[in-house]
């Protein structure tokens, strides 16, 4: 491990550098997660830090080691919102100008965050990849200092100290979990976990559509791109820093789909009661997703972000109860007769369901004009319980359709 580029002493003074100006955030047990797991998951809440995202211990460990006239020039980040959060909020704290160069696709809460902690903010670019050309370009021309997110050992060290408040706080951990992007997050924390435990399982995530470092060690050519609720994590480009560090000490980097963190956002708010974005999420659908990696092991999950758009949270939970069957539509047909809407909205709450929407169609898609369709938007307890409402409408005669 001497021969890295990042070394467990790097780590461990990036976290005496930056003790007292970022969280030491809790590493906690889940009790309900560690049941449904069939392990013992320990939950490390990075989205507690101030900008609510890890991305703040690499960003201050670095801007304490400029230089003064580095400091007076000004420095430059390139963003998908969380690194620029980060850079910002300890900027403006220190007195250093900063810009952040954020792609066209960052979410409006990330922006304005941003913003309000005093950098110029330039949207530019569809892709991480496109914003950084544009980063690059301003920081020539003005003469300012780029902090990259993930490809700089003083980056990489300061993340790294996620991994040592862990095992500083859970010493009996075997496996650590981490969301992987440009690696930054993954490389740190593989050098002080393996660092302070050699025998310690360091495994990636990353999202189906962005699995680059994925695709990397395994040797397979880097194909990626598509949408994602992850776009914390949705990079193109692995850092030549992290991915060194990576081949050296991460056992694995598996891949989830987007079905699998939206489920995870939404286990982390029902059973933690806590906010997890996309990525920060990647975690925890992993180990649902790949159960064989983490059964009967000491897990700790890096928790690394909370900055989801609270429109984008709404989608996800109200998509999480239907996939559950806890909300369902139902198409009726039902006789064009006075008291029939009534009567069929008395039996559905008679058989416990509780109408959330309604509506009456009269001129489109009906066979008949007799026979008006009435669509109900109803919640229920869970799937069995729609199956029973929906049997108890059919044996009164009325025709139903489920979706």
């Amino acid at each position: 491990m001497s021969s890295l580029p990042v070394t467990l002493e790097d780590v461990q003074r990036a976290a005496a550098r930056i003790g007292g100006a970022v969280v030491h955030t809790p590493c906690l047990r889940s009790e309900t997660l560690s049941r449904i797991a069939k392990a013992d998951i320990w939950i490390k809440f990075e989205n507690l830090q101030f900008t609510a995202s890890f991305k703040e211990r690499g960003a201050l460990n670095t801007l304490l080691q400029l230089t003064p006239e580095e400091r007076k020039r000004g420095v430059i980040a390139m963003s998908a919102g969380n690194h620029a959060q980060g850079v910002a909020y300890h900027a403006g704290r220190l007195g250093i100008p900063a810009t952040i160069v954020m792609p066209s696709f960052t979410p409006n809460t990330k922006v304005e965050h941003t913003r309000g902690h005093g950098a110029r903010v330039v949207l530019d670019g569809d892709t991480l990849a496109e914003a950084a050309t544009e980063a690059h370009r301003l920081a020539a021309v003005e003469k300012l200092v780029f902090v990259h997110p993930y490809d700089d050992p003083r980056i990489i060290a300061g993340q790294g100290t996620i991994a040592l408040e862990m095992l500083q706080d859970v010493p009996e951990l075997d496996t650590l979990v981490v969301p992987v992007g440009g690696g930054g997050m993954i490389a740190g924390c593989a050098v002080a976990a393996r660092g302070l435990k050699p025998d310690m399982r360091v495994i990636g995530v990353e999202t189906a559509g962005y699995s680059a470092m994925h695709q990397l060690l395994a040797g397979e050519p880097v194909t990626v791109g598509g949408d994602t609720i992850a776009e914390g994590i949705a990079v193109r480009d692995i850092g030549k820093t992290p991915l060194a560090i990576a081949r050296a000490l991460v056992d694995c980097v598996l891949t989830v789909d987007e079905v699998a963190i939206e489920r995870a956002i939404a286990l982390f708010l029902e059973v933690e009661k806590t906010v997890a974005e996309g990525a920060g999420a990647a975690g925890l659908a992993a180990l649902l997703a790949h159960p064989r990696h983490f059964t009967g092991r000491k897990v700790g999950l890096v928790l690394c972000g909370g900055n989801i758009d609270t429109r984008l949270l709404a989608s996800v939970l109200l998509r999480g109860l239907v996939r559950d069957g806890r909300i369902v539509r139902l198409r009726l047909m039902i006789g064009d007769l006075p008291g029939q809407l009534a009567r069929v909205a008395g039996l559905i709450g008679k058989a416990g369901g509780n109408i959330v929407e309604v509506q009456h169609q009269r001129i489109f898609g009906t066979a008949s004009v007799r026979s008006p369709e009435v669509e109900f938007l109803i919640e229920t307890r869970d799937s069995e319980h729609t199956r029973t409402l929906v049997r108890s409408l059919e044996e009164k005669g009325i025709r139903v359709s489920v979706s």
